[in-house]
């Protein structure tokens, strides 16, 4: 195991995830000026109303919104208002619903997720083939959700084009589409599109509207871009717990987020500083990433030997140890001192167990 003595100061900010960030001034401004005196429960405030207001504003359509605790519940809320028992949502195997929410959203839906192999993370619309084949058929779950992740848990970003082609698909055979969007900010910058180029004009149904991993305290939101489909949704949210009594301070941050594009401004500062460690480590001996970042997340093929050394240096998530890839997430807070001491240690470390 090599030795950890005599290393760089391990960063102030952390690369495990862009969720360990804190939280930027105008959100802590939003929620301190929202605690001043009393307000109805339940969404029943004008901080709520403000927010689905700026919510349709955002995407130019009368959207219904619904705020939600936190990024599983969302999704399990926007899943469980469009399904019954008997139908299925079709995924990409490395999916967030698929791996990483326990198995919330079958629980809740009664539905199975249905996943099809990924390219780069991506749903591409002949993947959905053989489940449209059951479709008619009694002995079979019904699909009738197609979810895609935006931006992907393989750090790839579905173009306006992508997305339009597989709603396309989904639509013509009667499924609907929702979108997984706890990085939504992050794909929009990535991509240089805007919102309702990406989920309105495409096609999407419903999506996930990413609010924590940009920068909020905690909270998402739930939205509907045919309306119709939400009618059901207040009742799931509340039977998910996932309605919040004081809804106005979910409201505050998405206001204070929304406002003059922060939310858009902090994604840009978070791909940005992806950019910067990627280049950082380009030169490291051993250390091969796999492909420039296009959002906040940078993979990187690392020495076996090195992770766990690097991991009590500065924690981050392994991401496949059957390959030695690891994922480095970047946030609204990184800085270009977090960047320059992350990269100083990987190459200190790695530099002490390869071989010459």
């Amino acid at each position: 195991m090599p030795d950890l003595d005599d290393l760089p100061p391990p960063p102030r900010g952390s690369f495990a995830s862009d969720n360990s960030a804190g939280v930027p001034p105008e959100v802590l401004d939003a929620l301190v000026a929202a605690n001043e005196g009393p307000a109805l429960a339940y969404g029943d405030d004008d901080w709520t109303r403000r927010a689905e207001a700026a919510l349709r504003d955002l995407l130019g359509t009368p959207v219904e919104s619904f705020l939600c605790w936190g990024g599983t519940g969302a999704n399990v809320v926007a899943l469980a208002s469009v399904l019954q028992p008997w139908q299925a949502v079709v995924c990409a195997d490395t999916a967030h619903v698929v791996v990483d929410e326990c198995g919330a959203p079958t629980r809740f839906t009664g539905s199975p997720l249905l996943t099809v192999p990924h390219a780069a993370g991506k749903v591409e619309p002949d993947a959905l083939e053989p489940y449209l084949h059951w479709l008619g058929s009694e002995h079979h779950p019904q699909p009738a959700v197609v979810s895609i992740s935006q931006a992907t848990e393989m750090g790839t970003v579905y173009t306006p084009d992508e997305i339009a082609a597989l709603c396309d698909r989904a639509h013509a055979h009667g499924l609907l589409v929702h979108l997984d969007g706890a990085r939504i900010a992050n794909a929009v910058v990535a991509t240089g599109a805007d919102l309702p180029t990406m989920v309105r004009d495409t096609g999407v149904d419903v999506m996930t509207f990413g609010l924590t991993k940009g920068g909020a305290m905690y909270g998402e939101a739930v939205v509907f871009l045919r309306p119709d489909l939400g009618r059901r949704a207040a009742f799931v949210r509340k039977q998910a717990g996932q309605l919040a009594s004081k809804s106005r301070f979910i409201a505050a941050q998405i206001l204070a987020l929304l406002d003059g594009d922060q939310w858009l401004h902090h994604a840009r500062h978070a791909n940005a500083m992806a950019g910067q460690l990627a280049a950082a480590v380009a030169d490291v001996p051993g250390v091969t990433v796999t492909a420039p970042p296009v959002v906040n997340s940078v993979f990187a093929s690392v020495p076996a030997a090195a992770i766990e050394p690097l991991q009590r240096w500065s924690f981050f998530w392994e991401w496949d140890l059957t390959v030695s890839l690891v994922r480095w997430m970047t946030s609204f807070a990184t800085t270009a001192e977090d960047v320059e001491r992350f990269a100083a240690g990987v190459r200190a470390i790695v530099g002490r167990v390869v071989v010459p």
